[in-house]
């Protein structure tokens, strides 16, 4: 009698064990399942305020991320510039992202922050290219995230390069075409990140 009771009690133990995990499993399929539909349906906004298919605009954010991070990690870190996670954003600008969505500055690294501040700074980019007449491309798109608004328009408007963007986009080209000279320099830019974004 007593081995049946404690065959019941470990059967039941057991049981309980498996529906609790079978929860914990069902909680972390629904994250992924809310986290791929609001990532969704934001890129369907971005896409719309592009004036793009959604899976053009997919395919750009696509080319954004293989372009910062590689592989996507949200805890890539760039030792160099302090560029952080996924989108590869700088301190400075998820500090005023993160105030402006009333994001905790400390939690602005957690992955969903993370989507959330880069679905934000694409808003604005859209906006810069648009109120600019500039046409909305993976290149533009990337060239506003990969230098800001301003930059990017300084460099499409032929402006004189000021110190600071002429260094950034020398960090942004390979080695072999670092030291091209200061007069050809916007036009070595464009051309070779118009060929990456193609």
């Amino acid at each position: 009698m007593k081995r049946k009771l404690h065959t019941l009690s470990t059967h039941l133990s057991l049981q309980a064990k498996v529906e609790q995990f079978l929860k914990h499993q069902k909680a972390i399929l629904f994250t992924l399942f809310m986290t791929a539909s609001t990532a969704h349906a934001s890129h369907s906004t971005l896409a719309k305020s592009a004036g793009l298919s959604q899976k053009h605009m997919n395919t750009i954010i696509k080319k954004v991320i293989k372009h910062e991070s590689t592989t996507g990690n949200y805890h890539a870190y760039n030792r160099g510039s302090g560029a952080y996670g996924r989108y590869q954003i700088m301190p400075k600008t998820a500090r005023a992202y993160a105030k402006k969505l009333k994001i905790p500055y400390s939690q602005w690294k957690r992955p969903r922050n993370q989507d959330r501040i880069f679905e934000a700074i694409m808003t604005d980019n859209i906006k810069s290219l648009k109120r600019n007449g500039l046409a909305i491309t993976a290149f533009s798109l990337y060239g506003t995230h990969q230098q800001g608004a301003g930059g990017f328009r300084a460099i499409v408007k032929n402006k004189t390069l000021s110190k600071r963007l002429e260094r950034n986009l020398r960090q942004n080209l390979p080695k072999k075409y670092q030291h091209v000279a200061k007069a050809n320099l916007k036009h070595t830019w464009m051309k070779y990140w118009k060929k990456k974004m193609s």
